[in-house]
């Protein structure tokens, strides 16, 4: 089964065409990066236009690089929520004309469950049951995945997400945008426990997320470091970014692995454009060591936004015999476990 994906959930133009959900044949990305990099993040009106530039060559590039055509496909999955509206209409409404136009069967997709089955693109597979963690720009949310279309959250953050926080405290370092990347990279330089950021756990039996706090800690110490200030004269931007990290990487780690302990689940897995981050991957690896359970991490390109994980989730979806009809519209928000119509106004 052949398998078109798109999403233009947020500032990624992507289409993708995938295999039998196992076997990506293209995966092509468009990025705004560079647009959206003079404002210090992400402008949904120009992400918007730039989606209406790119879509239909992004779309064509990846069934020429895939080598088929548009009668060879089986279906088309389409990303509907979470995400920026006016994005999502992009894709939304292009790939309406396509299914339209070919008689092609169309699928709505939920971007988390795409997160969730990127790994599945991947040779090492974890079984089911396992515990997800899903950490971007706009979500950090723990699941309990029991199967193909089988999700029950654990944990939400209940403010800023993870790759969220990372982008305002960039900003506010002047390390310029896309945050995670400037972070980790100045981080590289500095020591993690120079400066003891909290660490919000909320409580001992929450699994939800809180990073607005340590964002404003972050923030006020800056003030106060660049006024000279603060007692440790001898801190640099390096420590700054290394031990607001380390911080953010405390409270992922610990969170998963309390999730997993909940469900005596025997895998976990971690995507999202945050999972890209080497620290996490590390500091993950060797707390799953510790408890004797692997840890699964798609590769690099499958943690940013792509259409190659949209199109993994359609075909479980439409070989599940689900179809989308012509009237789908999109949502900003969408729980992943809510499974009702999307039906146009």
């Amino acid at each position: 089964m052949i398998i078109l994906g798109i999403d233009t959930s947020c500032d990624d133009t992507s289409a993708a065409v995938v295999l039998d959900g196992q076997r990506m044949l293209s995966n092509v990305i468009h990025s705004q990066v560079k647009l959206h990099n003079a404002y210090g993040g992400v402008v949904p009106e120009l992400a918007s236009r730039e989606h209406v530039r790119n879509i239909m060559p992004v779309v064509q590039e990846s069934l020429l690089r895939a080598n088929v055509w548009m009668r060879d496909l089986d279906g088309i999955a389409v990303t509907v929520g979470p995400g920026l509206v006016g994005a999502l209409l992009v894709g939304l409404y292009y790939a309406k004309c396509l299914a339209y136009v070919h008689n092609i069967p169309m699928v709505a997709i939920n971007h988390l469950e795409g997160h969730i089955l990127s790994i599945f693109l991947e040779k090492e597979v974890p079984l089911f049951p396992f515990v997800a963690l899903t950490v971007s720009g706009g979500h950090t949310s723990l699941y309990n995945v029991e199967g193909y279309g089988r999700y029950t959250q654990m944990g939400q953050t209940l403010d800023d997400a993870a790759g969220e926080a990372f982008d305002k405290v960039a900003k506010i370092l002047g390390l310029g945008y896309p945050g995670g990347v400037a972070i980790e990279k100045t981080a590289l330089d500095g020591r993690k426990d120079r400066i003891n950021f909290p660490r919000p756990y909320l409580s001992n039996d929450s699994l939800d997320f809180s990073f607005s706090g340590l964002k404003t800690a972050v923030a006020l110490y800056v003030k106060k470091w660049r006024e000279s200030e603060v007692e440790n004269y001898d801190v640099t931007l390096a420590d700054v970014a290394c031990s607001f990290q380390e911080s953010v990487v405390d409270v992922l780690v610990n969170k998963v692995m309390r999730a997993r302990e909940k469900k005596s689940v025997s895998a976990v897995m971690v995507a999202g454009g945050v999972a890209c981050n080497n620290r996490l991957r590390a500091k993950m690896s060797e707390a799953a060591s510790t408890e004797g359970v692997p840890v699964y991490f798609p590769r690099l390109e499958y943690c940013t936004d792509n259409a190659a994980m949209i199109a993994v989730a359609g075909y479980h979806r439409i070989s599940n015999g689900e179809k989308a009809d012509l009237s789908m519209d999109v949502r900003s928000k969408y729980p992943i476990n809510d499974l009702s119509p999307i039906i146009s106004c």
